[in-house]
This record gives C-alpha cells, sequence and structure tokens, in this order.
C-alpha cells in the first residue's frame, strides 16, 4: 500500500490527513501545536496518526507540508541578518521605498516605520550599470566589489546575502558574476539574486522581494532540512517532503530551501486547494470559503474552480512581489478574545487570541479569558455533556465563568452575552467575505459558501444567513481540509520575463516563441527534483494594462487557446476583467508588462473515497440528544456521528453533526443533505 500524508500547522492545532492511494480511504489526526517548533507538532502528529490508523510510516511515500515559518519569520522580526549589494548610488531603495505611511490621510502623525530588514550599514555600493534594455553601460569592477565584499564580511554579522542590481531583470549577468565572487568570500551563507527570484521591474519591489527571500532563507532552510531528516529516520529515505507554495502549488524540500519568499501565505491557500477538490467534484466551481481556525479566519473567491492569484504578498506590513491566493485575514477564531472596554462599555472580540497556550477556558489548560469558543461551549453547539469524537474534554462550567465575566460587565444575560459575542464574530467574517466578493464586483447569491477549519463548521450555517450564499458546504473532514489540500495539489515553479510590448506590435508567433523559452526555464526546477518532462503541465500567464496605468491585471490561457485565438485572446479577457472589477473598459491601447510559464507535475490519481454507511437510518445515526440556544430561545437538537451518514439522509435542524476534527451546527429553519462526494450541504428547510 502507498500512503500520501498532508500537514497543515495552525496557530492553535497542527492538522494531518493520511490518504490510502489506492482505496482513497483516509484517517485524521490533530495534535496541539508547538509555536517554539512547529516540527515538534508535526513529528508528535505522525507518530499519533500512524498509530491511531495501524499504518506503517515506512509506507508513506509523500508528506506534503503547509507551513508558517517563513510567515512568522517575518512577523516577528526573528530573520536572519541581511547584507545588501546594489548598484552604487542605489544603496537608499529600501529606506526611500515608496514614501507611503499607511492608516489614511492622517496615517504619517502616528508611523513608525519598523527597521530595514536589510540595514544601511550592511549595505554596499557595486560599480556597474546596465541600460533599460539589459546593455552594459558600466562594466562590474570586480576588484572594488571584492575589497567591499571584504570589509563586509569584517562586520561578522552577516547570515545571509541578497545583490539586486538596477535593470538586472533584464540582463542577470552582473548578478551572477558578483554571486560568484561573494560565494569566494562568504562561504557558508546563503546569496539570494535578484534575476533570479523575482526577475520583474520596479526597483523597489524588486529588492524588497529578494531582501525577504535572503531575511527567511536560513530559518526555512535549518526548518526544512531538520524535517526532512527526521522523515528519513522515521520513514526511510525515499519519503519526499514537498511544502505548499503561497499560490496553492507545491514546491520540493530543495526548491523552498532556495526561493522561501513563495511560502509566506503557505498556511491559508492549503484550505483554499483543499476546497476546490472537493466542491468541484461536486459540480459546485463558485465558491466563496471562509477557515476559522483558533486564531484567525482566511476567506476567499474561488470562480470556475480557480483560486484568484494575487502577484504579490503581504505579510505585516512587508509588500513582496511574489504570487499567493488572494485570501484575506480577519483576527476572529475559535480563540479569539471577547472583552469589553471600561470606556465604551460596548462588547468587542478580538483580534487577540488565546491560541493554543493557553488555549479557551474550556479546554481546562489555564486560560480564563472568554473566547468565542467558550461562547460556543455556553450556548450548546459545541456540546460538553457528551465527549465527541475530538480528544479534547470540554468543561462548561470553565466557560460559563468566562463568559459571564463579559455579562456582569455589561449588565447582562449570560446567554445574551454569549449570543452576542456569535454575532459580533460571525459579522467580522462576514465583513472579510465582503471584501473577497461585493468589493470585487461578485455578488455572494451567485457563489456557494464553503465553511470549514475547527470552528468554521459551527459558524457556517448563520454565515449562509447573512451572506444569502447557498447551499453552505461543509466538506469531509472540514478541521483538517488544509491538511487535504496540501495532500491533494501538485508540485510546480514558474518562470517569468518582463516584456513592456503594446499588444498590437507583438506577434502570436513571437509571444509562442517567448512563452516556451519561459517553458524551458520553469521546467528546469521540476527537472531536479526528478520530475520528467512528460509528467509537466504547462499554462501561461500574462499581466495587461491600458497604456498609462499603473495597475495589471492577471490574464491565464494555454497554448492551444492562444494558437486558437491569437493575441486578442488576452485583450478580450483582459477587457472582460476590467469591466467586472470598474465597470467599463476602453478595447484598444493594451500593453502587456509581464507574460510568465507555470509548470505543474501531473498529480497522481487518488481512489474516491467511500461515503457513509448505505442503509441505515438517521435514527441509526443518532449519538445523543442535546440542545443549544438560539434567538432567545433552547431547541433540542440531537447529535448525529457524520462518518455514519450517507447520500439521501436529511438531517432537519436544529441539529448538531459531529465528527473527530469539527463539529457542524444545523440552525432551525434549515435541512443538511449530504452529497456523492461526501460533502454535507445546507440549505432552507
Amino acid at each position: 500500500m502507498s500512503y500520501r500524508l498532508g500537514v497543515d500547522v495552525g496557530g492553535t492545532f497542527t492538522d494531518l490527513l493520511l490518504i490510502n492511494e489506492v482505496s482513497g480511504q483516509t484517517y485524521t489526526a490533530k495534535v496541539p501545536s508547538t509555536p517554539h517548533d512547529s516540527s515538534v507538532g508535526v513529528l508528535n502528529g505522525i507518530a499519533r496518526i500512524c498509530e491511531e490508523s495501524g499504518v506503517d510510516p515506512k509506507a508513506i511515500s509523500r508528506v506534503m507540508h503547509g507551513t508558517t515559518v517563513a510567515t512568522n519569520a517575518v512577523l516577528t522580526g526573528k530573520g536572519a541578518v541581511v547584507g545588501l549589494v546594489t548598484t552604487a548610488g542605489y544603496e537608499d531603495t529600501l529606506q526611500v521605498a515608496r514614501s507611503y505611511c499607511p492608516g489614511g490621510l492622517g496615517g504619517w502623525v502616528s508611523f513608525v516605520k519598523k527597521p530595514l530588514l536589510a540595514p544601511l550599514e550592511l549595505t554596499i555600493g557595486a560599480v556597474e550599470r546596465l541600460d533599460a534594455d539589459g546593455k552594459v553601460v558600466t562594466p562590474l569592477d570586480e576588484p572594488a566589489l571584492r575589497e567591499s565584499l571584504l570589509a563586509l564580511k569584517a562586520k561578522g554579522r552577516i547570515e545571509a546575502l541578497t545583490i539586486c542590481f538596477i535593470n538586472a531583470y533584464m540582463n542577470g549577468a552582473h548578478e551572477q558574476r558578483a554571486r560568484e565572487i561573494a560565494a569566494e568570500i562568504f562561504t557558508d551563507t546563503p546569496i539570494s539574486i535578484s534575476s533570479e527570484v523575482v526577475p520583474e521591474m520596479q526597483e523597489y519591489e524588486r529588492t524588497e522581494t529578494t531582501v525577504v527571500n535572503s531575511y527567511v532563507r536560513p530559518e526555512v532552510a535549518r526548518y526544512v532540512d531538520n524535517l526532512q531528516a527526521a522523515l528519513d529516520e522515521k520513514m526511510g529515505s525515499d519519503t519526499q517532503l514537498s511544502i505548499l507554495r503561497s499560490d496553492g502549488g507545491l514546491a520540493s524540500a530543495r526548491a523552498s530551501g532556495e526561493s522561501p519568499v513563495n511560502l509566506l501565505m503557505s498556511g491559508p491557500a492549503g484550505g483554499v486547494s483543499g476546497a476546490i477538490y472537493f466542491c468541484s467534484r461536486a459540480g459546485y466551481n463558485n465558491i466563496l470559503t471562509f477557515d476559522m481556525g483558533g486564531t484567525s479566519t482566511d476567506v476567499a473567491l474561488i470562480q470556475d474552480s480557480r483560486a484568484r492569484v494575487r502577484r504579490e504578498t503581504i505579510v505585516g506590513d512587508v509588500r513582496v512581489r511574489a504570487p499567493s491566493v488572494d485570501v484575506r485575514t480577519v483576527g476572529a477564531g475559535g480563540g479569539s478574545i471577547a472583552f469589553v472596554p471600561e470606556l465604551t462599555k460596548a462588547l468587542r472580540v478580538g483580534p487577540e487570541s488565546a491560541g493554543a497556550v493557553p488555549g479557551p477556558a474550556c479546554y481546562m489548560k489555564g486560560g480564563e479569558l472568554p473566547t468565542v469558543c467558550d461562547a460556543n461551549v455556553v450556548l450548546g453547539y459545541l456540546p460538553s455533556d457528551v465527549q465527541l469524537g475530538g480528544a479534547m474534554q470540554i468543561n462548561r462550567d470553565a466557560s460559563v465563568a468566562a463568559v459571564q465575566s463579559v455579562a456582569d460587565a455589561m449588565g447582562i444575560e449570560l446567554m445574551e452575552a454569549a449570543e452576542g459575542i456569535i454575532r459580533i464574530v460571525n459579522e467580522a467574517m462576514f465583513g472579510a467575505l465582503r471584501l473577497v466578493s461585493v468589493e470585487q464586483g461578485y455578488d455572494p447569491r451567485d457563489f456557494a459558501l464553503v465553511g470549514f477549519g475547527g470552528a468554521g463548521p459551527l459558524h457556517a450555517n448563520a454565515l449562509g444567513v447573512l451572506t444569502d450564499a447557498w447551499p453552505v458546504i461543509v466538506p469531509p473532514g472540514p478541521g483538517v481540509l488544509c491538511a487535504y489540500g496540501d495532500a491533494t495539489t501538485q508540485v510546480q515553479d514558474e518562470a517569468a520575463r518582463t516584456y513592456l510590448t503594446m499588444a498590437g506590435d507583438i506577434s502570436n508567433q513571437q509571444l509562442l516563441s517567448d512563452l516556451a523559452e519561459l517553458t524551458e526555464r520553469a521546467g528546469e526546477s521540476l527537472l531536479a527534483d526528478g520530475i520528467p518532462a512528460s509528467e509537466h503541465e504547462v499554462t501561461y500567464q500574462a499581466d495587461l494594462r491600458y497604456a498609462g496605468q499603473a495597475f495589471q491585471i492577471t490574464v491565464d490561457f494555454t497554448e492551444a487557446d492562444l494558437k486558437a485565438r491569437g493575441i486578442a485572446l488576452l485583450t478580450d479577457r483582459f477587457d472582460a476583467e476590467h469591466e467586472q472589477l470598474f465597470t467599463f473598459k476602453l478595447g484598444d491601447g493594451h500593453e502587456i508588462l509581464m507574460i510568465r510559464a507555470v509548470v505543474k507535475a501531473r498529480g497522481k490519481a487518488i481512489a474516491e473515497r467511500v461515503v457513509g454507511t448505505a442503509g441505515k437510518s438517521l435514527a441509526d445515526c443518532q449519538l445523543h440528544d442535546s440542545r443549544f440556544y438560539y434567538q432567545g430561545d433552547w431547541h433540542a437538537a440531537p447529535i448525529y456521528d457524520r462518518n455514519l451518514l450517507h447520500p439521501g439522509l436529511v438531517v432537519p435542524g436544529p441539529a448538531i453533526i459531529s465528527e473527530m476534527d469539527s463539529t457542524t451546527v444545523v440552525l432551525p429553519g434549515f435541512a443538511a443533505t449530504v452529497d456523492s462526494v461526501g460533502n454535507l450541504l445546507i440549505n432552507p428547510a
């Protein structure tokens, strides 16, 4: 038997999903995350899931992993000490930046600029110059560069080195030669050059992106190397480790260590991939996703079973030119803390979270502050009178004591306070969903709503009421769906070049020739990882704008599309997207800024899983009688075992559907059915 393992590390829990590639059978596990070293949680989870499933670790051939190591290094400011080599005269590129202060018109009053990731005292200028076409104006002064690098090394602090020369996106020869010289001096230091990391125009963005790559590179490489070594010891040296990229594809362990800037949004991308995997098989190609975990909620819009991808990634106040799934995050999770400010006496929820330690009060791990999870326990949505699939014992008395502190501070009843907490967190998630739908020109009512994450199914039905997006879909294993996404996506890489050509001035044949060159470059990474060219799947992208615009839109297409319709294919699709976003189009004056080739490894098929136990009645699936509080009244709510539900059964609300990794609430006036893929579909009754 051959198995693959998906692992997703969250702020509170580490989720694991083991798939039998032959039978499609799955096993799941959740273990507490270990923020001090996330690899410890990963290894603890592997030990647990193998023990519970009875699967020999050596039978696992592939481990796919979504990680927050790179993200945390940026957010906490604990990355490497980076040295920067620029063209002489451009040493202040990072300091000047874009002269933008966040926070609206008065943002400059309170804005405090954070220290540069590559400080000025560790920045040197090299005598060299290329013109805008990549032609040499001033040759690289190698003796002077060598002398400057020796002086930089003498400072004894450099842990990673970045080389970024002006106009190097057109010609990387000077950067490559500078790297060769630097490697002789900084023998054990990772060196990143901009012409390989992000060969795109705009000097500040290119420099910042390459510096961030260096900033997180030692930490990511150390983590990946240590995890690979531990996997080799536990599972054998044939185990292949892949890391989820921000754009939803996979990167090999080798590629992850070299270009970690592509991993900054690794975690949220897994859930989007998992949602697409299940919903597309059920015929739902246009969906809104919300992934509610213990610390935050990530939302995204999926159209035609494809996630919207931004050409930039934002982490904290760091903005880099790297592709990422267009996910918006709000500080609303199961561990979000509710509080009442002394000044306003108005209930607030989040963004502060109880996290994995000490966690919500109900888990009895030292937490005493009221959280969203505690409010769910008080209301009965998360039953405490029966141990459900999860391994965590729930103490309702602790939740009541925590939420009572909010009720006392506001002078209201306990249940009213608990409902208030849930309503506020639901509105916060609804606001995030509007960001990716209404504010992008889409009507939520044209989409299905997919709720997942450990806490998502608890709130999914209520979010459906707010968005009017039906059906509300809860995929199989919603609490470990990010791990499912990790386990079912494909290894990929891309190559890009700046084009800066008017669409009317380029021939179809010339564009095809340039794309073929990029395809070869993008495929080199997969070939280096042992994936033959016969298993490569290629798609293309082009960034277009109307001449004079400072805003571009990415258009996806294939070689067959281009041969069939020519350049008009790109301009027509750009016009349609521009009209969708801004309600108008010009129809002329199109400029192609960038072209890129995206190469994916053809995915290995996984057998479809068996859903439920046919022949069982709804009564056979009931575990326990319970009740919950909704809109001022208590409602009897039977608890059902999701593992026993099968297509054809209808679960009328009010009801609670339990499984190992999550709990789904079906509100009064609604009903849930099971489709052939195993999704729960909630609709108005």
